[in-house]
């Protein structure tokens, strides 16, 4: 089965689990996925993820993250899409709700926070808004 944007999916799958309370969600393996979940982590918006491999196809699995019964992630928003790709300036960059949130972005140097890029003076491509 083939995705035409596997991380909506991504998105998609996290939401969904959230709203049923589930501790993990797994789902289908990339490189991309792997820095997402990574910057998720080091951002304290999940506990933990690993990567599984069974056979001859990878499985990423996210532990989701509660405080008090809530989930830590209130909103996690696709910005740049395969119909329509979302580039900024170093100088454009989002800042989602006033610093409080985060922003993934894809530069030349990786995938990294709005906040990083902003230090390594890079734009790229918005990914997706998380907070």
């Amino acid at each position: 089965m083939s995705l035409s944007d596997p991380i909506g999916d991504m998105i998609a799958r996290v939401k969904n689990a959230q709203d049923r309370n589930h501790k993990k969600v797994e789902l289908p393996s990339s490189n991309f996925k792997k820095k997402i979940a990574d910057i998720l982590k080091n951002e304290g918006f999940i506990k933990d993820f690993k990567v599984n491999s069974d056979r001859n196809k990878s499985i990423l699995s996210l532990e989701l993250k509660y405080h008090s019964g809530n989930p830590v992630i209130s909103n996690f928003e696709r910005i740049s899409k395969p119909g329509r790709r979302i580039f900024s300036s170093a100088d454009g960059l989002p800042k989602i709700n006033n610093g409080l949130g985060i922003a993934i972005i894809s530069t030349p140097k990786g995938v990294m926070t709005d906040i990083d890029a902003r230090k390594h003076h890079l734009g790229g491509e918005v990914i997706c808004k998380v907070f």
